[in-house]
């Protein structure tokens, strides 16, 4: 069990991915001493290099941080962190904070919260929208759910690692809010990545369309952050394509449960499954033009 009277002590994060790195980096340019574990060891030596402290274990982790980000992939992995690794490290009545900015099942995080809670964790639900490269420019949002007492004792923290935040409700509801953002955003990308096909097919230059359909009424932010990525066939990983899937499979579930078909959203998924089946799931999400254009035109 560890020394819980610690203070002055570092922000830790756990998960250092394409979004977990860009957290990290995003404190320590505000001045937050950060520790940092990811089971990958690359990832853990990248942390070393932008001026955070790797470390070997959660249980080392957990041992001086007051506050906690968890950005890992799926929800069972936040499950696992927390009362694997966690809880197990710290013991009862830790006081400790945990910010999961993992998009997970929302109900599945609130009745986490509700276990850990009396054991002395604090868990606030923090969500954030936006695209690695958007975050790391300081254009995220965080979508808060849980206490605001909490979640104002950990502001300086969030200003450093987001620009605007909204408190949603609940712990559960910043999960939910961003499953409906995420939705709106797929299906964005998706009519652009099918609009830039249709334009090229009717023998317009994408190149020369995009800036078009941007000064037009149709214009999304995607444009702005996926546009050029289709037109150069350029897939970079700013949000993984097989990790997008992932949402969408926790927004099926979820519409199932309240009863509500999302017909279009379930096209977005036959997409990606097919982009993921073509072993592009690692690749950016943007590369859902090529099934587009797999797809080809029916006669």
């Amino acid at each position: 069990m560890v020394d819980n009277t610690a203070d002055d002590s570092p922000v830790a994060v756990i998960g250092l991915g394409l979004m977990g790195e860009v957290y990290a980096r995003r404190l320590i340019d505000a001045g937050f001493p950060v520790t940092g574990f990811d089971v990958d060891a690359a990832r853990r030596a990248r942390l070393a290099e932008i001026g955070g402290r790797p470390v070997g274990s959660i249980a080392e982790l957990a041992a001086r941080a007051r506050c906690i980000v968890i950005a890992v992939y799926s929800t069972d992995q936040v499950e696992d962190v927390v009362e694997n690794h966690l809880l197990p490290a710290l013991g009862d009545g830790s006081n400790r904070i945990v910010l999961c900015m993992s998009t997970c099942d929302p109900d599945r995080v609130a009745a986490l919260a509700a276990r850990v809670g009396p054991r002395g964790i604090r868990y606030l639900d923090v969500p954030v929208s936006g695209t690695s490269d958007q975050v790391r420019r300081g254009d995220g949002v965080a979508l808060i759910g849980g206490d605001k007492t909490v979640a104002a004792e950990v502001s300086p923290i969030l200003d450093a690692l987001v620009a605007r935040r909204f408190h949603v409700g609940k712990i559960g509801d910043g999960g939910r809010a961003k499953l409906a953002v995420n939705l709106i955003l797929g299906l964005n990308r998706l009519a652009l990545a099918e609009g830039l096909v249709f334009a090229e097919r009717l023998g317009l230059d994408p190149a020369a369309f995009l800036p078009v359909a941007q000064g037009s009424a149709s214009y999304s932010q995607v444009m702005d952050t996926k546009g050029s990525k289709m037109v150069r066939s350029e897939f970079s990983p700013e949000g993984r394509a097989k990790q997008t899937l992932k949402d969408c499979h926790i927004m099926l579930d979820q519409a199932v449960a309240i009863g509500q078909k999302l017909s279009m959203l379930e096209v977005h998924a036959d997409v990606l499954e097919a982009c993921v089946r073509a072993g592009e799931g690692e690749l950016d999400n943007s590369v859902i033009i090529k099934e587009v254009r797999r797809r080809g035109v029916k006669t």
